[in-house]
C-alpha cells in the first residue's frame, strides 16, 4: 500500500492543485496548443521511426546468433539508465554542425538537425527505442519457434515466414512496445532540451513548456501536466487490451 500511495498521491496533489475553473481558458491558449500538437505529432513520428528500426534490431537479437550479440544489446539498452541530458550532449557531438557526422550533412547536403523539429524526433527516437527492442525481442523469443521452421519446410521465404507467421504471433509485443516507446517519447524532456533546444512553435514540446511554465507561471505548469497525463492515460486506456495480451 506504501507504494502504490507513493505512485497515486502525486497525481491527486495535481488534480487536487489544478486551477479548474480557468482551465478551459488555459487550454484555448495558442502556445499550448502549439506545445501539444508538436509533442504528439514529434512522438508519433519518433514512434514509426522507432517501428522501422527496432523491430528489425529486434528479430536480429532474438534469432540470429553473432559473436558481439551481448554486446549489442547492452548498447541497445544503454539509454535507458543514461541521463537523458547525457544523451543530448552525446547527439550535440555527433550530430551538430562541428559533429563527428553533422559537419559531414552540413557541408555536403547543407543538412542541419540540432534546435529544428527533426532534431526533436531524434532526441526522442534515442531514447525511446530500448522500450520497443526489449518488448519486440521478448515477444520473439516467447514465440514457438517451429511454426517458423514448418513454414520454411513448406517452402516460404524467411520474408514471408515472418510476414505470415512470425508478425502475427509477436504483434500484440510490438504494440505493447510501441506503447512504451510512444509515452516514452511524449515525456521526454533532458535530450531534447539539450540537442533541439527550447523554441515555441518549433521545438518546444509540452514538458519543455511545463519546465519554462513552472519559473514564470505555476498554475500554467499545473495545466500543461494534466493535459500530458490525461493524453497518457486516454492512450494506455485506449490500448489496454492488446497491453495485457503482450504480457
Amino acid at each position: 500500500m506504501a507504494g502504490l500511495a507513493l505512485l497515486v498521491l502525486p497525481l491527486a496533489g495535481l488534480l487536487f492543485r489544478a486551477p479548474w475553473s480557468t482551465l478551459g481558458t488555459r487550454l484555448g491558449e495558442p502556445q499550448v496548443l502549439e506545445a501539444l500538437r508538436l509533442s504528439l505529432v514529434s512522438a508519433t513520428i519518433a514512434t514509426v521511426v522507432c517501428l522501422l528500426l527496432g523491430v528489425p534490431l529486434a528479430w536480429l537479437l532474438a534469432r540470429v546468433p553473432f559473436p558481439g550479440a551481448r554486446l549489442v544489446r547492452a548498447l541497445v539498452t544503454v539509454p535507458l539508465v543514461l541521463p537523458p541530458v547525457v544523451g543530448g550532449v552525446a547527439l550535440l557531438l555527433v550530430l551538430g554542425r562541428r559533429g563527428l557526422v553533422g559537419r559531414w550533412l552540413d557541408a555536403a547536403f547543407g543538412i542541419t538537425l540540432p534546435f529544428t523539429t527533426a532534431g526533436v524526433v531524434l532526441a526522442e527516437t534515442f531514447v525511446a527505442m530500448p522500450f520497443l527492442v526489449i518488448s519486440v525481442e521478448g515477444a520473439l523469443r516467447a514465440v514457438d519457434a517451429r511454426y517458423e521452421e514448418a513454414a520454411a519446410t513448406l517452402g516460404a521465404t524467411r520474408w514471408t515466414t515472418f510476414r505470415r507467421v512470425t508478425l502475427p504471433m509477436v504483434a500484440p509485443g510490438i504494440a505493447a512496445g510501441a506503447i512504451l516507446c510512444w509515452a516514452r517519447a511524449l515525456g521526454e524532456f533532458g535530450a531534447t532540451i539539450t540537442f533541439a533546444g527550447n523554441f515555441p512553435g518549433r521545438t518546444q514540446t509540452m514538458p519543455l513548456a511545463v519546465y519554462l511554465a513552472l519559473e514564470t507561471d505555476p498554475q500554467a505548469a499545473i495545466v500543461l501536466s494534466l493535459v500530458l497525463l490525461a493524453v497518457s492515460v486516454l492512450v494506455l486506456a485506449a490500448l489496454r487490451d492488446r497491453w495485457v495480451d503482450a504480457r
